[in-house]
C-alpha cells in the first residue's frame, strides 16, 4: 500500500545526533528517487537543549510543514515535550521509545502503536562505542524500506573525519537497527525520478549569489544565517573570491560596501538583529549608489526573540528601516528551490540598478533541507544602457542609471559619496541638487522593467490569497483544500516586494470578490503595507500568525471559515 506523504519526527537532546539521523534518512530516500523535506527544530540554547528532525516524505515538491506525524522516535521524553504544538501526532501513529511507562499522557491519548525497545542496550551490544542515533537510523531505515548498505555508506561518508572505530561502530549499529525484527509497517510514498538535488535553502541562496557573480562575502555568524557563510566559503575560494568573518555586523556591511566601491560584487548574510545594525550603512550604499546584496534569514523576534524558529517579522525593517528617503530593493524567495533564482536575481538587480537589495528568507526555508528537481536559474540581465559621453558619476539620465567607474579606470574620476551631491559627485546642500538626486535614486527603481518574476500567480476564482516568501507553500496548500470543497481560489506569492508592482498586482486580482493576505508575523505587516500602497476594489482580510508553529493550509482555511461564519 502507498500514500502521497509520510511524516516522521525524531526528537532528543542537542548533541544526541538527532539531526544526523534525519539528514541520512532523507539522503537515502533521495537515492531511491524519493522527494521530501527535512525541517530542523532546535531550542534557543547555545549548547544542548532540545532538537528535532522533522521529515516529510512526499511524491511532490510543494513542501509545507507536516500537520501531524505518523511516526515518532523519541530518544527521551523531556526533550519531546519542549516542542509543544510543533509536533502533533496522528491517531494510531507508530511511536518508538525506551520504556512504555514513561510515555506522556498526551502521546497515549492518540492511541499509538508503541514500539518499546532498549535502544541504549542494543547500541551497546552492537559495538562497544555504539551510538543510539545510528541504531535509530537503522530502525527507521527498515521501516521505510531503505537498504542497510545505502544507510551505512552514507553514514561512513558523513563520519569520514572520525576515527575508524567510530565509523565501524556506526555501521554495526545501523546493521543492528535494520536487522531488528519490527512487527509494524507504514505505507510510504512512491519514489519518483532519480537524479535530484539535496539542498537547504541557505545553500541554495549561496549558490544563486555565486552564480550571479558574487566574489566577496563578509559576515558575522548569526542564527539562522551562519551556514550560508559556511557553505559559501569553499566554492567562493575556488572561484577566486574571498570570504571574511567580520568582528560584527557593522564591520561586515561596511566591508562589502568597500568591496563594491572597488568594483567587486559583494554579499552578506544575517538575521533580524544584524540587519538592524546594518541599516545606517545601507543608507550609505543607497546614497552613493553602491550595489550590495544582503540576505536576511528571518527568525522570531524582537530582540534575541526565538533565534532558532521561523517568522516573517522583518518585513517592516526591510521596507522602511533605512533613514531618510532611501529607495532600495526587497525580494523574498518562495521556497528552497526558489532561493537559487531569487538570490541570483537580487544580485543582478543590485548590480544593474546600483543599489541595495535585501533578500528576505527565513529559518523555515533557510535551515530546512529538501529533495528537489534541478532548480530554475535566473538568466543574466541585459546591461543597462547609459547615456554618458563625458563621465559624471551621478549624471541625471532618462533611466536614472549613470556610469559607475571603479578605482583605476583610465580617464574616469572615481567618486563615491554618502553626502548629498551634484551630478559630478561634489557634495552639495542645494535644494535643486537634493531634489534631483532623490528623484534619480527613486526613478531608476520604479522605471525598471522587472518582467514576470515579480510574483508567482496561479489559479483563478473570485477568492484570492496573497503572501510573500515562504508562506507560498501553505498558501497553495490552502488553495488545494478549498478546491476539494468546491471553492476556486487564486494565489499570488510576491517575490518582489519593493518596489511593489502595484499595476501587476491589481491585474492579478481583477475580478476577485475578496482578498486574503497571509503571513507569518503578529503585526500583519504585509497586509498594512499593501493597504498603504494600493487601493483595493474588494474587501481585504488578514490572516497573520506569528511563529514558531509553521503556517499550514488547514489553519488558513479554518481562519477563513471562522471569519465568514462571524
Amino acid at each position: 500500500m502507498t500514500q502521497t506523504e509520510l511524516s516522521v519526527a525524531i526528537t532528543g537532546a542537542g548533541g544526541a545526533g538527532v539531526i544526523s539521523v534525519g539528514e541520512l534518512l532523507l539522503q537515502a530516500w533521495a537515492r531511491e528517487g524519493g522527494r521530501g523535506l527535512l525541517r530542523k527544530a532546535f531550542g534557543p540554547q547555545i549548547r544542548g537543549g532540545e532538537s528535532a528532525a522533522l521529515l516529510k516524505l512526499t511524491e511532490s515538491e510543494r513542501y509545507t510543514a507536516a500537520s501531524s506525524y505518523q511516526v515518532l522516535l523519541a530518544f527521551d521524553w523531556n526533550n519531546y515535550s519542549r516542542f509543544g504544538d510543533e509536533i502533533k501526532l496522528a491517531p494510531g501513529c507508530i511511536v518508538f521509545c525506551e520504556e512504555a511507562a514513561e510515555v506522556p499522557a498526551e502521546v497515549m491519548a492518540v492511541k499509538p502503536d508503541l514500539v518499546c525497545l532498549p535502544m541504549k542496550q542494543l547500541a551497546a551490544q552492537a559495538h562497544e562505542e555504539g551510538r543510539v542515533n545510528m541504531l535509530a537510523l537503522g530502525l527507521l531505515g527498515q521501516l521505510l524500506g531503505l537498504s542497510e548498505a545505502s544507510l551505512s555508506e552514507l553514514a561512513t561518508q558523513k563520519l569520514a573525519h572520525k576515527p575508524l572505530a567510530y565509523q565501524q561502530a556506526a555501521q554495526a549499529c545501523i546493521a543492528a537497527g535494520t536487522g531488528y525484527g519490527l512487527s509494524c509497517d507504514v505505507p510510504v510514498p512512491v519514489p519518483g525520478a532519480k537524479g535530484c538535488w539535496y539542498i537547504s535553502g541557505n545553500q541554495a541562496a549561496g549558490l544563486g549569489a555565486l552564480e550571479a557573480g558574487i566574489r566577496f562575502v563578509a559576515a558575522y555568524p548569526i542564527t539562522p544565517a551562519s551556514d550560508v557563510l559556511e557553505w559559501m566559503a569553499s566554492p567562493l575560494e575556488q572561484l577566486g573570491g574571498n570570504l571574511v568573518q567580520a568582528e560584527d555586523e557593522l564591520a561586515a556591511v561596511n566591508m562589502i560596501i568597500g568591496a563594491a566601491f572597488g568594483g567587486v560584487p559583494a554579499f552578506t548574510a544575517t538575521s533580524g538583529p544584524g540587519l538592524a545594525l546594518m541599516t545606517e550603512s545601507l543608507g550609505l550604499a543607497v546614497a552613493s549608489e553602491t550595489p550590495i546584496t544582503v540576505l536576511n534569514v528571518m527568525r522570531g523576534g524582537p530582540s534575541t526573540g526565538i533565534p532558532t524558529k521561523s517568522e516573517q517579522s522583518d518585513l517592516n525593517i526591510a521596507l522602511h528601516g533605512l533613514h531618510g528617503d532611501a529607495p532600495h530593493l526587497v525580494l523574498a524567495p518562495l521556497d528552497i528551490a526558489d532561493c537559487v533564482y531569487t538570490s541570483a536575481w537580487a544580485v543582478q538587480l543590485a548590480q544593474q540598478l546600483q543599489t541595495v537589495a535585501i533578500v528576505l528568507s527565513d529559518q523555515f526555508i533557510g535551515q530546512s533541507t529538501a529533495v528537489i528537481s534541478e532548480p530554475q536559474r535566473c538568466a543574466a540581465l541585459e546591461a543597462a544602457a547609459t547615456e554618458d559621453n563625458d563621465y559624471l558619476r551621478y549624471r541625471l539620465t532618462e533611466s536614472g542609471i549613470s556610469t559607475m567607474a571603479t578605482p583605476g579606470d583610465a580617464g574616469l574620476r572615481y567618486t563615491a559619496d554618502g553626502l548629498e551631491h551634484n551630478e559630478a559627485g561634489t557634495p552639495s546642500a542645494r535644494d535643486d541638487d537634493h531634489q534631483r538626486q532623490l528623484h534619480k535614486r527613486e526613478h531608476k527603481l520604479s522605471a525598471c522593467s522587472y518582467g514576470d518574476a515579480w510574483a508567482r500567480a496561479e489559479g483563478d476564482g473570485e477568492l484570492a490569497m496573497v503572501c510573500f516568501g515562504s508562506a507560498s507553500a501553505a498558501l497553495c496548500e490552502a488553495a488545494e483544500l478549498l478546491a476539494e470543497q468546491g471553492v476556486a481560489a487564486r494565489t499570488v506569492s510576491l517575490r518582489l516586494l519593493a518596489p511593489l508592482q502595484v499595476e501587476r498586482l491589481q491585474a492579478a486580482l481583477a475580478g476577485c470578490s475578496s482578498v486574503w493576505v497571509i503571513e507569518q508575523n503578529h503585526g500583519a505587516q504585509l497586509y498594512h503595507y499593501l493597504r498603504g500602497q494600493m487601493d483595493f476594489a474588494m474587501p481585504v482580510h488578514s490572516y497573520a500568525r506569528a511563529g514558531p508553529v509553521p503556517l499550514s493550509g488547514a489553519a488558513i482555511v479554518a481562519a477563513m471559515k471562522e471569519a465568514t461564519a462571524a
